[in-house]
């Protein structure tokens, strides 16, 4: 990567899409990863936000200079209020707020950046499986404990991790985020203003106002 970047003339470094852990051992490494690998591999064991980090200063003692996706593209953050027609009643709010302390907590472990509760009882947090399958372990769940397309209750929440580096791993939503939890009954989602992504923002919008569903910044509170 470092000779490809050097070859195009690059001077920035920014992340941006999924990426699955590797099996390090099944890397094939050339001179200069040899030197890098142990590094980063050693980081990997203390979690996710260390291993981003980790890969972002190899980059940085090369030279590149690492830019935020949204120092990139600040029109991708989330912004504060109500994006749709569909505004969250007095309870989705209150589930909101109990989602967000889950969401915090969890990430000063470096555990995840979502958590789905429901009428206050705490559904589903994520962990490395991501945000989407840990929605379809929501659709698993008894009928009781979450809403339904005629029924609609509960609230999915992303917010960064209060220990991350947000120029690599800030959290994101899409048409498919909207859909899936449309699919397990939830009455919308909620992310930090300013601390999430949302890609294809009109289309978001649309999707949750066909389905029935809100979308909300929420500003974090400190």
């Amino acid at each position: 990567m470092l000779k490809l970047l050097r070859g195009a003339n690059c001077s920035d470094v920014v992340l941006a899409g999924k990426l699955a852990r590797p099996k390090f051992s099944e890397i094939k490494l050339d001179a200069k990863a040899v030197l890098v690998a142990p590094r980063i591999i050693a980081a990997a064991r203390k979690g996710d936000d260390a291993l981003l980090r980790a890969v972002v200063d190899t980059f940085e003692r090369e030279g590149f200079h690492a830019v935020g996706a949204h120092e990139a593209a600040p029109g991708l953050l989330a912004a504060a209020g109500v994006m749709g027609r569909i505004k969250p009643s007095a309870d989705d709010e209150a589930d909101i707020a109990a989602a967000f302390k889950i969401v915090r907590t969890l990430g000063e472990l470096d555990v995840g950046q979502a958590a789905v509760v429901c009428e206050g009882l705490p559904l589903a947090v994520e962990a490395a499986e991501g945000t989407d399958a840990m929605i379809a372990r929501v659709g698993t769940l008894p009928a009781h404990f979450r809403g339904d397309e005629k029924h609609r209750k509960g609230v999915l929440a992303k917010a960064p991790k209060p220990i991350q580096d947000r120029k690599t791993d800030l959290p994101v939503i899409g048409v498919a985020t909207v859909r899936n939890a449309a699919a397990v009954g939830l009455a919308g989602i909620a992310v930090e203003a300013g601390g999430a992504l949302i890609l294809g923002q009109r289309a978001v919008i649309e999707e949750a106002d066909k389905l029935g569903l809100f979308v909300v910044g929420v500003p974090h509170a400190g």
